[in-house]
């Protein structure tokens, strides 16, 4: 079973609260496509400050491994373990910068697949959400009593008045 993150947006001009369409579920584990494509896949994923770093870490492994005239092999070692740690940190780094762009974590679902995970969530979120109130029926008497005044709260209508 995998397990994945939901993060909401933060709403657009206009809006109160953000369109669940636009939900994201982010899957924890390793990211294959990362490992393979790291740069390709954060471009992908708009993760501009986390591909700036990338370069730069892989740039000042690439000099370090220069500078004390590493072997081919040792380049290719390197290169490898870079490309590991982002395939395994690929949906920490994800989540990093949905929280930097202001996206709220909601919860953590855990399903099979993509489809059942966006089911069960949704399901949950609908069950958790208030009912609406019924709008009272037109010609409804008040429930309010006769002779209350509207400072006084509670079930006596006049001050200091005892049941």
């Amino acid at each position: 079973m995998a397990v994945y993150t939901v993060h909401q947006p933060p709403p657009r001009k206009g809006e109160s609260d953000s369109d669940p369409v636009r939900f994201t579920f982010v899957r924890d584990g390793f990211s294959f496509l990362a490992f393979l494509f790291g740069p390709l896949w954060m471009l992908w994923h708009r993760l501009w400050l986390v591909l700036i770093g990338y370069f730069a870490v892989a740039g000042a492994l690439q000099f370090a491994l220069a500078k004390i005239d590493a072997s081919g092999n040792a380049n290719v070692l390197v290169g490898v373990l870079l490309a590991l740690l982002v395939g395994f940190e690929a949906a920490s780094l994800r989540r990093w910068t949905l929280d930097r762009r202001g996206w709220r974590n909601l919860g953590v679902v855990v399903a099979d697949d993509l489809e059942l995970a966006e089911r069960r969530f949704f399901d949950a979120w609908i069950a958790q959400a208030p009912a609406p109130r019924p709008a009272p029926a037109p010609g409804a008497p008040s429930t309010r009593l006769a002779g209350a005044t509207p400072d006084v709260i509670g079930l006596f209508p006049q001050p200091g008045a005892r049941p």
